[in-house]
């Protein structure tokens, strides 16, 4: 969903002259994709001593939002329930607080967009579309593979966006495991150098605080 007027509830704080910090139509500390996202995933809410593999340090630097400000990408790689979709949407959430224009997407629905509007011949009306957002979320890339056309469609955009404007990601697999998304070497290669030059990477790690917040409930229970 991208950040654009809104006409429902008030702003998330006073924006930047011709921006606007509304999240879709509400205006609520959360963004809104192509499917529902709990509306509580702010940095504050985020359980670091739950993860120490993530440095609150990195974190808080990046919620200032100067790699926004200078176009440069994000890549939050770990497994799930490590917390990589909660860094990427209260990251995206604090450029929207800043006054900058961020767009939430799940990569499969991104790429089968572009192939839509391939079709229809409206690619690049699309692109430039997702190329004008100051910040582009793209959440579980990595989880299915995508062939070629779907591939380079998605090399097009992050090709529009280099050094202007920034693309976080989050992902499941490590840069090595890459080709099971990406099965052409070199385009996958090439992926990865878009979204990583001059960018920052955090390793959210492999051990899911989720699952041990749910084990540690069902022990509670069964204790009591």
């Amino acid at each position: 969903m991208a950040i654009g007027r809104c006409r429902l509830g008030p702003p998330l704080h006073r924006s930047r002259p011709g921006r606007t910090a509304c999240i879709g139509a509400v205006a609520v500390p959360a963004l809104r994709g192509s499917r529902p996202v709990p509306r509580d995933k702010s940095l504050r809410a985020f359980d670091f001593e739950a993860n120490p593999s993530i440095d609150p340090a990195t974190v808080n630097t990046l919620a200032t939002c100067e790699w926004v400000k200078k176009g440069e990408p994000l890549c939050l790689i770990g497994d799930s329930g490590t917390g990589k979709s909660h860094l990427l949407i209260a990251l995206g959430t604090e450029a929207a607080m800043h006054g900058y224009r961020v767009r939430y997407v799940l990569a499969t629905k991104l790429v089968n967009e572009f192939v839509e509007a391939a079709d229809e011949k409206q690619l690049s009306k699309t692109i430039a579309r997702y190329g004008r957002v100051d910040l582009l979320c793209i959440d579980e890339l990595g989880y299915m593979e995508l062939d070629r056309r779907g591939a380079e469609l998605l090399f097009q955009v992050l090709t529009e966006r280099e050094e202007k404007n920034s693309v976080a990601i989050a992902s499941n697999e490590s840069f090595s495991g890459w080709t099971k998304t990406f099965t052409d070497p070199r385009l996958c290669a090439a992926i990865v150098d878009r979204l990583t030059f001059n960018g920052a990477i955090i390793q959210t790690g492999t051990e899911s605080y989720r699952l041990a917040h749910t084990k540690a409930l069902a022990e509670q229970a069964q204790a009591g």
